[in-house]
């Protein structure tokens, strides 16, 4: 690493300012910073308070995801044979999942980053790290079938419209990676919901539905779902990395042992979907309603939203009293509108997008209140 430190400090004065490719400064920069840390700090937008950089937080949170993915990619594969009625090693199916699910991964980090340094080098800035964790994001919420120029439309459209339109990382007000799902969902709504998107390859007659596609055509009584074992494990039909809710808690664990996500945010994202759905089954007006709260939470992309989406740091709320309150309405939310609005089935998207805007607000409104009962106390003390 030494021999490659003094490579880049030899070259460094070529891309600096006065400089041979001076206009390449923002790519060099990319990728100075990636191999080694930098030695200053950030001057503005979204910053940290220990020796870990940004750059070092993001890559983090890719390993956090890391068995997310890896489930996705055998659940893929075992899907995929137990549609078509064969028995398949454990490698084969991993395997097979792993070449579906990897052009995924490549064309969204590939489309991402070229939009992120185009826009660097026009603006001469530095190449926000935030899409390391946004690339690493849109392959898990998406199904495995969704076309690749789809992924990258959506991937251009969520760099510009979800970051690079408000000044890049750290200045967007939405979640960057559900905005490309959200473009995704009302664009192509074929593509992403119904029976035929989850499973690749699917053989005709057969359905690939979710447990909440089964739910939603429930009249009377529910339908056959999954066993709770099933649905933890995650060997059930969904978008990749959303199936296994075990997977999803060791991302959790790695996410709180290393201070990167709020546990605030996260316990009370749970918080508020299990209390929703108890308030749904003291209802019971229709079979949706009687579904067990703990499935509200096992099932589609409530534990991912959870443990990786709700807990960005830049769209979520700042304060520990807004922590509470913004996830508690995201799982609220949620399963709130997976029960009673039947044209948007997973619910966990709409919540988080719609909270992520309400943020600041709920923000200010417990600074307010902060500084109103400090208030009072001075003229309690001064009477």
């Amino acid at each position: 690493m030494k021999a490659l430190q003094k490579f880049m400090d030899k070259v460094r004065p070529n891309f600096q300012k006065g400089g041979k490719y001076q206009y390449l400064h923002s790519t060099f920069d990319a990728f100075d910073t990636f191999l080694f840390v930098p030695g200053h700090v950030t001057k503005k937008g979204s910053h940290i308070r220990d020796g870990v950089d940004l750059k070092r937080t993001m890559f983090l949170v890719v390993i956090a995801a890391m068995p997310a993915l890896l489930f996705g990619m055998w659940n893929v594969g075992y899907q995929h044979f137990l549609n078509i009625n064969e028995t398949a090693t454990f490698m084969e199916t991993f395997f097979y999942g792993f070449l579906k699910v990897l052009p995924l991964v490549i064309v969204s980090y590939v489309v991402g980053l070229g939009v992120e340094f185009i826009f660097a080098q026009m603006r001469g800035h530095e190449v926000n790290e935030g899409y390391l964790v946004s690339g690493f994001l849109i392959p898990l919420i998406i199904p495995v079938s969704t076309p690749l120029w789809m992924v990258g439309l959506a991937t251009i459209f969520a760099v510009i419209i979800g970051k690079e339109v408000f000044g890049g990382t750290g200045m967007n007000i939405v979640n960057p990676a559900l905005l490309a799902r959200a473009f995704l969902f009302f664009a192509y709504p074929s593509q992403m919901s119904g029976d035929k998107v989850w499973i690749a390859e699917q053989v005709d007659g057969t359905t690939g539905a979710t447990p909440l596609g089964h739910l939603l055509t429930a009249t009377d009584k529910l339908p056959e779902l999954p066993s709770v074992m099933e649905s933890f494990i995650g060997t059930i039909p969904g978008s990749v990395g959303e199936t296994s809710t075990l997977a999803i808690l060791i991302g959790a664990v790695i996410l709180l042992f290393t201070g990167i996500a709020s546990w605030r945010v996260m316990f009370s994202v749970f918080a508020g979907g299990y209390l929703m759905g108890l308030v749904f089954n003291l209802i019971g007006a229709n079979a949706y309603m009687t579904l067990p709260a703990h499935m509200h939470l096992l099932i589609g992309g409530f534990a991912f939203g959870a443990v990786f989406m709700a807990t960005d740091p830049v769209s979520a709320a700042q304060t520990n009293r807004g922590k509470y309150i913004y996830g508690f309405l995201i799982g609220l939310m949620a399963v709130l509108i997976r029960v009673v609005n039947p044209a948007y089935p997973e619910g966990m998207m709409l919540a988080i997008l719609l909270l992520n805007v309400f943020a600041p607000l709920i923000d200010h409104y417990v600074v307010a209140g902060n500084i109103k009962r400090r208030l009072n106390r001075m003229k309690k003390i001064a009477a």
